[in-house]
């Protein structure tokens, strides 16, 4: 698809008032959504990064308690880009996930905004959130660990 076709798109949905557009050309295929507050082109889903490895900082959200370190059994879910980290999809809205909560493989975590794109960072693994690493509209660098899965 070329760039002067999307930029047509985002154009439309910025216009017209609605949330989301999904559009699939042959092999091509293109969502845009608009996001408080400002709108976004969603890219396929990428790839969370989930490793097994030494102790990080686990320093938590304040109000959640979190390990020392990791156990080897846990999982440290990174962010596989720099950019914002959001806990919830809008300002003020339920955060995705909370300590202790139990989740799937490709349930929603977070989102890390990049160059006004917000990208949905999906689990990949099974278990629970045993602690969260990154406060709400905090910086974080490509590899930062964001949460730690048991």
């Amino acid at each position: 698809m070329d760039l002067r076709k999307l930029k047509t798109l985002i154009e439309l949905v910025e216009s017209s008032g609605i949330a989301e557009l999904e559009i699939e050309e042959g092999e091509e295929r293109v969502r845009i959504t608009r996001s408080v507050p400002a709108p976004a082109v969603a890219a396929p889903a990428p790839t969370t990064v989930v490793t097994a490895g030494p102790p990080v900082n686990t320093t938590p959200v304040p109000g959640a308690e979190a390990p020392a370190s990791p156990t080897p059994q846990d999982n440290v879910v990174k962010s596989p880009m720099v950019g914002t980290f959001y806990r919830s999809a809008s300002p003020g809205g339920k955060p995705f996930v909370e300590v202790g909560d139990s989740i799937k493989e490709g349930d929603p975590l977070c989102i890390v905004e990049a160059m006004k794109l917000m990208n949905e960072i999906e689990s990949d693994k099974t278990g629970v959130i045993k602690a969260i690493l990154c406060e709400n509209g905090q910086p974080v660098e490509f590899g930062q660990p964001l949460f730690v899965v048991g």
